[in-house]
């Protein structure tokens, strides 16, 4: 199939259809259609066929699928030896789930290289804690006491989950957030976590470019795996961050199950 020449309108009816991945254009990489809406019925479809949406403020609602695609296989994140390290004597705890929406607005208030403002809009912000509500959205926290010093969150649909934005409050804070989840996603038994873009940061962590047609293949079959929605606090329960101080083994990535 041929990418098209441009994107595709989007009407009102959020149950409608998004037109397939790989008519996403080449330039700008991945754009596949404007315009529809934020609701937790579109976004959700957006994901189950690899879609995200992102968007600055004043622009319509952009939908992309670029190609090559970034993602993590979950048992292959890496922290550096040296990071580890630093992590042996860490007084940070995780958790997830527990302040969802003030990391979203952390990954909103963040300052990026090479960006002007932010793409996680007020609309933005609110859609996902309506996700969020409705038990989709997740975010994981790294905590110094009671004062949050990093986080990432994003979106499960079946057994695939797909970041959204991270941060960090202080150094490493957003590497040790990324680690917990990979470590208690593979833990579950889910093998992927997406990345959307490529970046070098990401690929020193572990991520993989994969071509479109790889990724949408893979993911297939995981959205429609039997995954109720809801809160992940309980079982994910509240970590040590210098439990990631040593190298994982593969007990950590025994699937197990959960309530």
């Amino acid at each position: 199939m041929m990418p098209a020449a441009r994107p595709v309108i989007l009407g009102p009816d959020p149950d409608a259809p998004f037109p397939p991945p790989a008519q996403a254009m080449r330039e700008p990489d991945g754009l596949l259609a404007i315009g529809g809406d934020l609701s937790p019925t579109r976004l959700l479809a957006a994901y189950r066929v690899g879609i995200f949406p992102w968007y600055s403020e004043g622009q319509p609602i952009l939908w992309w699928s670029p190609d090559p695609r970034g993602v993590f296989v979950t048992p292959e994140v890496r922290l550096s030896s040296r990071f580890r390290r630093s992590l042996r004597g860490s007084p940070w705890t995780i958790r997830a789930d527990s302040r969802f929406a003030e990391v979203v607005a952390a990954c909103a208030e963040a300052p990026r290289p090479g960006q002007d403002g932010t793409w996680i809009t007020v609309a933005m912000q609110e859609a996902y804690r309506r996700l969020h509500a409705l038990g989709h959205a997740h975010s994981v926290e790294v905590l110094h006491g009671d004062r949050l010093v990093g986080g990432i969150y994003g979106v499960a649909v079946g057994r695939m989950f797909y970041g959204e934005s991270m941060f960090s409050a202080e150094p490493g804070g957003s590497k040790v957030a990324l680690a917990a989840l990979a470590r208690h996603l593979a833990g579950r038994g889910w093998p992927l976590l997406d990345a959307q873009m490529p970046t070098p940061h990401l690929e020193r962590m572990g991520a993989r470019a994969w071509p479109r047609a790889r990724f949408l293949a893979a993911i297939a079959p995981l959205v429609e795996q039997p995954e109720p929605a809801g809160d992940w606090r309980d079982r994910f329960g509240r970590q040590a961050a210098r439990e990631l101080a040593r190298p994982p083994d593969a007990g950590d990535f025994a699937p197990r199950r959960h309530p």
